[in-house]
């Protein structure tokens, strides 16, 4: 039977979303420390058993600009991000983290949202797994079913915003980390355009940047708002703006359908039937919607595999430099070691391999001519029991496990175009089932607009609901 555990109740947070918090605040009938203290009573009540949370300050960071779009909205940032006074572990043992002295580059263009940061979210080992769980300690659990994996690698995030401690959490998706935890636990998680937000010291570094920042919510409208709030800081002059989007658009879209994993991994059969039901919907709301084929062959898996190995192995002989120097590579846990390892058999390969990925992203440029947007599953299998991908267990047997499960998220990453994963189902047990919509370089507005088309269509189910 399902445990599941939620923290809604009758307090300051109610059954809000964040930018009801933020507009009771406004107008007075909530102060942003009584906000913050619900948001810490929550925590304190679900976190034992979801294992969510890394660190939390004595206090809460309330910011001080009054006038941000969602001030004094309680949140949690992902532990792989630098906020003042904490340290940043990585979701490592590696080493010993000493307190971050001061806010990182993109954490100040999230806490000029006008976001209260209540502490710091769980993530597996920097990242690389796509369930966040760790070798010899508690993993975290997700909330529609304790038994669940709650993806990853933003899973701390996903994990409480979706429990009900905190409407909005901050994330980053290198292969799928936001998108992934969103699927499995029933929130929108919006991938943006590479550069769209300011990056992080980890992606400006990479020879092929995978990652952007973002947020997980449970409502269309608190990551519309997110991304106006953050756009108000600092806009890429590069991309054109996404402004605040406030609802759907009145325009037919033509909507292309990847149905098999690249990879030629099996979909699962509830996961199809999501997506057939997906299609039904969007038809029925006047659009367009046709089979595409990918703008890439089989070989990117392989490209995309040889890439993550490769960052994994640069962890290993950098992270003196790049950490800390009692950084010890031995106490890096089995799957890093292992992806690691994989790598040193596919050297040579590297030139080649960063040369394709870096080209990727005109052939996807140009899978845009005939549509406006790609629907597709967010992941080929349904959200794993702990222990399935593991880091405990084989490193081959959950390297072919997370080659089958994670096949779709990557293609974003690689091509740095925008994708949001969207709750727009569930399995015969109850769990989540997250739809992946992406779009051109750019273009989050229309990724947008259809979800809250969606959204407005088929409420989003929530826990305590």
């Amino acid at each position: 039977m399902a445990v599941r555990v939620h923290a809604f109740g009758d307090d300051a947070l109610g059954e809000h979303d964040g930018v009801a918090i933020a507009g009771l605040i406004r107008r007075g009938e909530l102060s942003a420390a009584e906000v913050a203290k619900a948001a810490r009573e929550r925590a304190a009540s679900v976190n034992p058993e979801l294992n969510a949370i890394v660190v939390e300050p004595d206090s809460p960071r309330i910011p001080v600009d009054r006038d941000a779009l969602l001030f004094g909205v309680p949140t949690y940032v992902k532990d792989n991000t630098d906020l003042a006074g904490l340290p940043t572990q990585h979701g490592s043992v590696a080493w010993r983290a000493r307190p971050a002295k001061a806010d990182g580059p993109y954490t100040k263009q999230l806490l000029a949202t006008g976001l209260t940061v209540l502490g710091k979210s769980t993530l597996p080992e920097f990242g690389l797994n796509a369930t966040t769980e760790f070798a010899g300690a508690a993993p975290t659990r997700n909330p529609w079913d304790t038994e669940f994996s709650s993806g990853a690698s933003s899973g701390g995030s996903a994990a409480l915003v979706a429990a009900g401690v905190v409407p909005i959490a901050h994330g980053n998706d290198g292969g799928g980390s936001i998108r992934i935890p969103a699927a499995c636990c029933g929130l929108v998680g919006l991938k943006p355009t590479r550069g769209r937000h300011i990056d992080g010291p980890q992606a400006r570094s990479m020879p092929i940047n995978l990652v952007s920042e973002g947020v997980l919510t449970r409502t269309v409208r608190d990551t519309a708002t997110y991304f106006a709030a953050a756009e108000r800081f600092w806009r890429n002059p590069d991309l054109p703006p996404v402004g605040l989007v406030e609802g759907p658009a009145n325009r037919r879209l033509r909507i292309g359908v990847l149905t098999e994993p690249i990879t030629g991994a099996p979909l699962d059969p509830q996961i199809r039937a999501t997506l057939d039901d997906t299609i039904a919907l969007l038809e029925s709301l006047g659009h367009e919607v046709k089979p595409i084929g990918y703008p890439v062959d089989r070989g990117f898996a392989e490209d995309f595999a040889t890439y993550w190995a490769m960052l994994a192995f640069l962890l290993g002989i950098t992270g003196k430099l790049s950490f800390d120097r009692s950084f010890d590579p031995s106490r890096l846990d089995p799957f890093t070691r292992g992806l690691g390892g994989r790598f040193k058999g596919s050297a040579l390969r590297a030139p080649a391999v960063l040369y394709r990925l870096s080209r990727l992203r005109h052939a996807y440029a140009a899978s845009f001519r005939d549509v406006e947007l790609v629907v597709s599953p967010v992941l080929a299998s349904l959200t794993p029991q702990l222990g399935y991908l593991s880091p405990e267990q084989p490193f081959d047997e959950v390297f072919e496990r997370l080659l089958a499960y994670v096949t779709y998220t990557p293609l974003a990453n690689v091509t740095g175009a925008p994708a949001l994963s969207l709750p727009m189902g569930a399995s015969a047990a109850g769990m989540p089932i997250g739809m992946m919509f992406s779009a051109a370089h750019g273009d989050e507005r229309t990724l947008l607009e259809i979800a809250y088309a969606l959204e407005s269509a088929r409420p989003f189910r929530r826990l305590g609901a």
